[in-house]
């Protein structure tokens, strides 16, 4: 039947493919054990009919052999009361209903192979289901598992390149210009402030020899009086 063709076809698929091809491969497993659910479910309408079917043929093989049964008896029964002619025609619908017999129970050996053989099927379905359900949790755990690394590792790829590389390199050197820079304006300040002290120094002496200079002012005047 074709659905449980779909469902070999499904559980023959290879888990490694689906995540491949899948963008988000959780969504994708539930969506997996959703489609087998409904397989299984329009398994399970299939094989209910088939068992319909099967058991429709056992009842009327019950009634067919009731009633060869019940003319074999009426045949002995007439033959006890001497009625030969009404056993011979007990004995002739007895061979109509053996024949109709026949065929049904060949029709219900039939049917229940059938059903048998479609019940088996189903319960392999419902195994592949539940260890398929069993299985999703690692499945996912996997993928999980499998998007993080691939993450780092393209991560990792660009790392230390020739631009960070090159980056890092420029960084340095601004650093050391930058330092080069305040080097020098340090040196310049130094520098203006030694020119300033020498030039203070021309402008004149100290207090002590401008009152030395007073002083002997004085005694050079009282000298000359």
């Amino acid at each position: 039947m074709g659905i449980f063709k779909r469902l070999r076809d499904l559980t023959a698929a290879s888990i490694n493919d689906l995540l491949d091809k899948a963008e988000d491969p959780v969504k994708m497993l539930n969506q997996f054990l959703r489609d087998m659910e409904q397989d299984i479910l329009e398994a399970e309408s299939a094989v209910a009919k088939q068992i319909a079917i099967e058991k429709k043929f056992k009842m009327q093989v019950e009634e067919a052999q009731e009633i060869v049964q019940k003319r074999q008896e009426q045949a002995v029964k007439a033959l006890e009361q001497n009625n030969e002619d009404l056993a011979r025609r007990a004995l002739e619908d007895k061979k109509e209903h053996q024949t109709s017999l026949d065929e049904m129970t060949r029709q219900h050996d039939i049917a229940k192979t059938n059903a048998d053989q479609l019940r088996n099927q189903l319960n392999d379905m419902k195994d592949e289901f539940n260890k398929m359900k069993n299985k999703k949790d690692l499945l996912i755990a996997r993928a999980e598992s499998a998007k993080a690394q691939k993450s780092i590792n393209q991560a990792m790829s660009g790392f230390g390149t020739d631009n960070g590389t090159k980056g890092f390199g420029r960084m340095e050197e601004k650093v050391l210009q930058m330092e080069a820079e305040a080097q020098a304006s340090s040196e310049l300040r130094s520098s203006s402030q030694s020119l300033d002290d020498e030039l203070d120094k021309l402008g004149g002496g100290s207090a002590v020899d401008d009152e030395l200079a007073a002083l002997k002012a004085k005694v050079a005047e009282k000298k000359q009086q």
